[in-house]
């Protein structure tokens, strides 16, 4: 597994560091259960961003919900879980990067024309 299936993955199913807090104390705690209201208040997050981002782990496979809407890490494949497990282990190491790889556009068109702007223009 190599850091770009690291990076694919991270722009696939993390889309903020709210996002990658989620998923990390999601995994911590991996045999709890959580009702989406005890993650807003554990996380201090807007309810419509944790929905959003457990529906996305969900889809993707990283976690699952109960017939009574708790959700919990649970990856679908081992793969999925290598995964998360290097994304922790870097977050760790190099949280910056890993920061920074979030925040950076999604879209290759974007990319390119951020190449070519000038530093000291404003965003």
């Amino acid at each position: 597994m190599s850091d770009q299936d690291l990076a694919a993955f991270v722009r696939e199913h993390v889309r903020s560091v709210w996002a990658l807090e989620l998923l990390l104390l999601l995994k911590r705690d991996a045999e709890r259960c959580w009702e989406p209201a005890e993650l807003v208040s554990e996380l201090r997050a807007s309810t419509g961003l944790v929905n959003d981002n457990l529906q996305r782990f969900e889809r993707g496979g990283i976690t699952v919900r109960d017939d009574k809407g708790c959700h919990r890490y649970a990856p679908a494949a081992a793969v999925l879980g290598q995964l998360c497990d290097r994304l922790e282990a870097a977050y760790k190491e190099r949280p910056v990067a890993i920061v920074n790889l979030i925040a950076a556009p999604r879209d290759p068109v974007q990319s390119l024309a951020n190449a070519f702007k000038f530093r000291g223009e404003d965003k």
